[in-house]
Formats: C-alpha cells, sequence, structure tokens
C-alpha cells in the first residue's frame, strides 16, 4: 500500500496565488491546507482551494473527445476528434472566407501556463480577425491605460497594500474576490492591518460589502457615476492646489501642456455640481481628496465596479492621473510596478488600440482582440459596415477555449441563439457548459492537478516578488491531453507551411512544451547576473517547492517606463474627447430615465468562474444567488425577504428572491455573476450546478451598453424594472423551470488559515 505524501503547488482558481499543501495517497486526495511556507500567501487559502479536489474526481468532468450527434453525445477517439475539428474548421474558412471562423478565449487561460504560452501559434494558423475573450468584460481598461501612459499593456502598477496607511478603495470587494488586478493572498489580514495601525480603509461602493464592513468608512456612490466623483476629486486638487507630483513630473511627456489641459477639463466638475448625481456631498467629495493628500503614504484603487460601466476607460485613467497628480506613483505605499521572475513585458507586443473595427456596430479592437459584447451580433448580423474594414461574412464558426460566454458575457439569451445558428463550434473545455453544449466537437483538456504550472501573469500583478514553480500532481491518462497538446495538435492540422524551419520549430515546441519557454524566461529575466550558477531556472525553482521570496516592490522609474523616451505619456486628448458623450449622457439620463433601478454584480468568497458551480461543498447551504435591495425599495415595492421579483431590462427578463437590506443604496439591485445554469434545448452535464441553477445577470445585461471609448462591456449601473409578483412568501424550491426563484442568502464564510477536505 503506498504511503501519505504531500505536494506543494499554486490553487490556480482565482487571482491571489495562495500556495497549498496537497497530502495524498496514491490518486487520492487526502487533505487541501494552506502552505505555512509559502513567502507569499503565508499559510492562507479560501474555501474554493477545496474544489480542486472536486473538479479533479468530478464524475461529470470530460476525459475524453465528444461528439455531438442527433442522438446526444458521444466519446469518440482524439484523432478522430482532432481530424473533425480540423475539417469543421478549413470547411468554414474555405466557402466564407478566413474571418468567418471566430475564436474566443475564457478567463481561466490566465491561469493555465500551458495555454498562456502555447495559443499564440494556434491563433496565427487561425490567420482571423474575429479575436474575442474575457477581457472585455473585465479588465480591459487598466491594459488600455497601461499601454497609453507607460508603453506597455501588462505595464500595470498595483498598490503596496503591506506599506500604504490610506487605501482608498473604488468599485472593490478583495475581501470577496481575493484581489483583482492586484494579486494579494490573505488580503483580509492585509487590509486589517492598515487600520489596526492606524491607518485608513475608505471604499467607495453602491453596496456595503464585505470589505466596506471591516474599513474605517464606507460611502455610498450611485452606480457608473464614479467617472462624476474622480473628476470633482480631480477638480478638487487644483481648486485646493494639493498638485505634488514630485519627481513625477520629470518624467511626464510635455509636462506643463498636459497638466493645463487636464486642469481644463475638470474645471466644470466641481463638487457641487456632481454631487446630485453620484449621492455623495460635495463636503465628503472635498474631505476625501484633502485627508488623501494629508496621509503620508496613500494610494488610491479601483476595480471591477469602476472598470465594467460606461465610463470605465475614463474612470480608470483618472485614477491614474490622480495617482500622478498627488505623487503616489512608483513610491513606497503608493501604486509601484511589479519586477517578475519571468517577465512577459520584454516579449510580448506593447498592445494598440482601434487598429481594427467590428463590422457590424464599428466598436474598437485592443490588442487585436475585438468586444466580446459585439460577438453575437457579428454572428447574427449578415453584410457590413462602412465603418467596417475586411471581410463582409458573418461569423459562422467558433472555437471557444475555456469559456463560456453564455452566462459570462452581455445578453446571454442573444449569445445562446447566436451559437445554435454556427455552422461549426468546437469547444476546449472539460465541462458540457451553457455554452459548449452547442459545440460540434468538445476537446477536453486534464484537470489543474494533472498540469504543472507557474504564474506567467499573475506575478506581473502580485504586491510582493515572488517565483513558484508546480509540478504536475498526477500522471494523467495515456490518452489525455493537456490544452496546449490539443492547440498545437490543430495547429499542425491546420498549418499550411512547407518549410523545414517552422516544422522543425512546430516539433521543437511540441516535444518541449511550456517548461522550456518558462525557463527561458527566467534564464533572461531580470533576477539572472553574469554568475552562471546564480541564475534563476525551472530546475532551481524545483528545489524550492514552497517558492522563492524575492522581495518587496520597489521603486522603478524611470528605467522602468517602457516607452522609447522613458517617459509617462498622458494623452489627455485621447480620454478627455469623452467629455462630450459623458455630458449628453448624464443630462438625458436623468430627465429621461426610463427604468426605475439601477442593477450591479457582486462576487462571493466560494464562487468565481461559472464552472465552479458544480463542486457541492462551494454551492451547498441556502442559495447566494438573491436580488439584494433597500428596505425602502421593499416597502415600495409591497414585499419581505424570499418574496419573487420580476427583474427586466432592455433584452429580458428573470424572476429571483428578493433579500432585503439596508446594505444596498436605495434605488439599486444587486444579483450575482456566474448563476443560470438551466438553458432551453441541449443540456449540460453539470449535474449539480442545474441542481442550483439560479439565475444569470447576463440575461438582463444589454449588449448595446458599452464604453465607447474601449469597446469594454457595460455591467454596472444597467437600468431595470423591478415588481413583486403575486406569490409573495418563501418555501420556493432551490430552482423552478428556466425562470428561477431563489430563496435565502448564504452564510459568509472564509477560511483564513487552511481548508480541510475530508
Amino acid at each position: 500500500m503506498s504511503r501519505e505524501k504531500t505536494h506543494f503547488r499554486t490553487c490556480t482558481l482565482c487571482e491571489a496565488m495562495c500556495g497549498i499543501a496537497i497530502t495524498y495517497q496514491g490518486n487520492e486526495i487526502l487533505s487541501i491546507k494552506g502552505d505555512k511556507e509559502d513567502p507569499f500567501s503565508r499559510g492562507h487559502i479560501c474555501p474554493k482551494a477545496i474544489a480542486l479536489k472536486d473538479i479533479h474526481e468530478d464524475p461529470d468532468r470530460l476525459r475524453l473527445p465528444m461528439e455531438r450527434t442527433r442522438d446526444g453525445w458521444r466519446e469518440i477517439s482524439w484523432s478522430e476528434a482532432l481530424d473533425k475539428t480540423a475539417k469543421g474548421i478549413q470547411s468554414v474558412q474555405r466557402k466564407y472566407g478566413k474571418d468567418a471562423f471566430a475564436s474566443y478565449m475564457g478567463n481561466p487561460n490566465v491561469h493555465n501556463m500551458g495555454a498562456m504560452l502555447m495559443s499564440q501559434g494556434f491563433l496565427r494558423t487561425l490567420n482571423t480577425r474575429n479575436k474575442f475573450s474575457a477581457t472585455s468584460v473585465d479588465q480591459l481598461p487598466h491594459h488600455i491605460v497601461a499601454y497609453h501612459l507607460f508603453g506597455h499593456q501588462l505595464k500595470v502598477p498595483v498598490p503596496d497594500i503591506d506599506s500604504t496607511n490610506h487605501f482608498l478603495m473604488l468599485g472593490a470587494n478583495p475581501v470577496a474576490s481575493n484581489g483583482s488586478m492586484m494579486s494579494v493572498p490573505d488580503v483580509k489580514k492585509r487590509l486589517q492591518a492598515i487600520t489596526k495601525s492606524g491607518g485608513k480603509l475608505i471604499v467607495v461602493d453602491p453596496r456595503f460589502t464585505e470589505t466596506a464592513e471591516i474599513a474605517t468608512e464606507h460611502h455610498f456612490v450611485r452606480p457608473g457615476s464614479d467617472v462624476l466623483l474622480l473628476l470633482a476629486m480631480m477638480n478638487t486638487l487644483f481648486g485646493k492646489q494639493l498638485i505634488q507630483p514630485g519627481k513625477l513630473s520629470r518624467w511626464i511627456s510635455n509636462y506643463k501642456q498636459e497638466l493645463e489641459n487636464i486642469e481644463r477639463a475638470v474645471l466644470p466638475y466641481t463638487p457641487e455640481r456632481v454631487a446630485g448625481l453620484t449621492g455623495l456631498s460635495a463636503e465628503k467629495i472635498r474631505n476625501i481628496v484633502v485627508e488623501f493628500c494629508s496621509a503620508s503614504k496613500p494610494v488610491l484603487y479601483g476595480r471591477m465596479g469602476v472598470s465594467v460601466q460606461r465610463y470605465g476607460l475614463l474612470s480608470q485613467y483618472l485614477i491614474m492621473l490622480f495617482n500622478i497628480l498627488t505623487g503616489r506613483l512608483d513610491q513606497r505605499g503608493g501604486l509601484l510596478f511589479t519586477k517578475p521572475a519571468a517577465d512577459l513585458i520584454g516579449h510580448t507586443g506593447p498592445g494598440n488600440v482601434g487598429r481594427n473595427r467590428t463590422r457590424v456596430r464599428g466598436l474598437p479592437s485592443f490588442n487585436g482582440e475585438f468586444p466580446v459584447a459585439a460577438l453575437a451580433e457579428e454572428i447574427l448580423t449578415e453584410g457590413g459596415s462602412e465603418s467596417s474594414a475586411g471581410s463582409n461574412s458573418a461569423i459562422r464558426g467558433l472555437v471557444c477555449i475555456a469559456g463560456n460566454p453564455v452566462l459570462s458575457t452581455p445578453n446571454g439569451r442573444q449569445m445562446d441563439k447566436a451559437f445554435e445558428k454556427l455552422e461549426f463550434m468546437v469547444s476546449i473545455d472539460f465541462y458540457i457548459n451553457e455554452s459548449n453544449r452547442h459545440a460540434n466537437i468538445i476537446l477536453p483538456p486534464v484537470s489543474p492537478l494533472e498540469r504543472e504550472h507557474y504564474d506567467v501573469i499573475f506575478h506581473l500583478l502580485a504586491i510582493r516578488n515572488t517565483a513558484k514553480y508546480s509540478p504536475a500532481l498526477f500522471q494523467p491518462d495515456a490518452a489525455a491531453k493537456q490544452d496546449w497538446q490539443i492547440l498545437m495538435a490543430l495547429e499542425q492540422r491546420l498549418s499550411t507551411t512547407k518549410k523545414p524551419k517552422d516544422r522543425l520549430i512546430q516539433a521543437l515546441k511540441n516535444r518541449l512544451g511550456p517548461k522550456a519557454l518558462v525557463n527561458l524566461l527566467l534564464m533572461t529575466g531580470p533576477y539572472n547576473g553574469l554568475n552562471p550558477f546564480q541564475r534563476l531556472t525551472v530546475g532551481k525553482l524545483e528545489k524550492a517547492p514552497h517558492g522563492l521570496d524575492l522581495g518587496p516592490l520597489q521603486p522603478s522609474l524611470p528605467k522602468g517606463l517602457v516607452h522609447k523616451d522613458k517617459k509617462i505619456h498622458l494623452n489627455t486628448g485621447f480620454y478627455f474627447a469623452d467629455l462630450a458623450r459623458l455630458e449628453r449622457q448624464f443630462i438625458e439620463e436623468r430627465d429621461n430615465r426610463k427604468f426605475s433601478m439601477q442593477l450591479i454584480g457582486r462576487r462571493h468568497i466560494r464562487s468565481n468562474n461559472s464552472w465552479l458551480h458544480n463542486s457541492h461543498r462551494l454551492v451547498k447551504g441556502k442559495s447566494r444567488c438573491t436580488a439584494i435591495i433597500h428596505s425602502s425599495d421593499a416597502k415600495r415595492l409591497g414585499v419581505e425577504s424570499g418574496a419573487r421579483l420580476r427583474v427586466t431590462s432592455r433584452v429580458g427578463s428573470v424572476v429571483i428572491a428578493s433579500e432585503v437590506s439596508d446594505s444596498i443604496m436605495p434605488g439599486v439591485i444587486s444579483i450575482p455573476h456566474g448563476w443560470g445554469h438551466l438553458r432551453e434545448g441541449p443540456r449540460i452535464r453539470q449535474r449539480i450546478a442545474s441542481s442550483f441553477p439560479g439565475v444569470s445577470v447576463n440575461d438582463l445585461t444589454d449588449e448595446l451598453l458599452v464604453d465607447e471609448l474601449s469597446g469594454n462591456a457595460v455591467l454596472n449601473g444597467v437600468q431595470v424594472d423591478v415588481e413583486a409578483l403575486s406569490d409573495v412568501k418563501n418555501n420556493l424550491p432551490d430552482s423552478i423551470g428556466t425562470e428561477v426563484e431563489m430563496t435565502q442568502p448564504m452564510e459568509s464564510g472564509i477560511c483564513n488559515e487552511e481548508a480541510l477536505v475530508k
């Protein structure tokens, strides 16, 4: 009988990069605990880590390729599946052109070393302009700001959370999300350390969140009005003569002229003018700014709630401007750039904005990707538009890689209908979910515990410099394939190259895999000096299974800037051109409001992407898919907690149970992301998720609402009507048909030290 062993690795289920210790015997996982020797996470994990066991052992997880037939799904061999996939792609592109086949990359790809490093060859071979990803329902504004100001889309500074003494946070709930665009394990204790040492944590959010519960102050702000608050904060900086960029002024291109441009742009946005629209008084806005500037080590941070609104890009730009003009960029306790051991910035393109436009609506691309809010219409609409260039063919085929856009992108019902119309669809995924149930072929990769791991992305966003490589815990079956092996096999079948050199490169990539690329990145990274015996390599990391601590973040400018002139380019003309739209729309919204309430999303510590809902231990207990409304709105509607509400937007409606709470602003309703596991048509194969279906908030979000400057989706501040249904009281099952009535919210729970699998 085999003996118990312990395997150390990084959890890949969110951005926090928590170290875990997995005790196992043979092929059986006995426990998953926080790795107390991990220098980054220090023993902390959240309840999601235990889902790694559930995913690995899940009987619903696909192990072999599946083909959809008239009689349902059937398993087929890898060679047959890959051949049919290549033929399906080639058939669509021969009939309609290269751009008739599109790609969509889901969020889990950034947690996957092989997918991140090995997908580009396949996408280049696909040779289509129609590329989409989850970026444009999430962090796209951060990348555009980094590209413009600092010279590269991945040059995103992060809060120095362990040194700051005044953390001003807009539209973020890291206690529930574990941090985002700020990889920070054990975030609750780190935030509490700020206040325990006499500092301040100030949260500005339409909801009194889990983070607000531990904050020094919380201020309600109306959804979508953050841009006005930030403009008024900038106005206050000038009005009270608090502009103090310090050393940064020497590194800002055309500083004096740009400063004049900023002052002129923000001049009309006094705190008095925006107070009624934001929900914060003029006095409070000024106090927020004055207190920030009075602190010795303050930082301003805005995240998801700021990014996914109509002025998400302008808002993230203003956040960066505020930090720059108060001298908080490149300062301890402020915003600092990371120094990752495997630095992608020197090996990837800086990005580009608006090089192409979508065929139907003319939305701008970023870094070769179009906004996913346009994907469904690009499938459903024939012909082109005068604002677009390239093929006029509708999208007829799609490869969906680790994604579920039916639940995660605006107007999911429309996306569902669009996928039904595709002539050929292939998914690389190990579940039959709401999106890939439409696929002709599903190619399942191995589980997260059957592949090696190095975080090539999140070390770029970490609040401390560390490095950690994790080998696979379990060897996959001989018939199984990793994501990158699937992509390489398709690339080889689709490639038309006859050059021996190109074929040799393909063969080497296939043999060496992503581990060799990580090793190359490490060996050419910033921690390698002239002494070859001190070079950081995968081999060295393999001898340090808990990871290596490479030190705290440090100031790095101007050398760290990517622009050739080593300057910060504020690019005020691009951003402040959007103020004309802002002026029009806020006045029109105020005078011509057609809906009664504003919709926002929310996160929970036990949830992330929709596929985690197939873990029973993460969804058990009272339902979390409820609609939180304020007591005054409940009184107006004549309902109590548990009563059914019908929530309606321009694109559709859902039925959901109410949760009455004064933790949310009056006039605002909150529905969580990632639910909605009942759909008409072909059934999904996630039995636990189907038993706790909930409703999809993206059956309410509107694909026509985008941040026009970036193309990013608008998920917060969507206007909805809310009505009470006649059967007011509770006692409802967890799901009823496709319109889902959920009962009470699940109790919140955070596991600070360890989570055990028993």
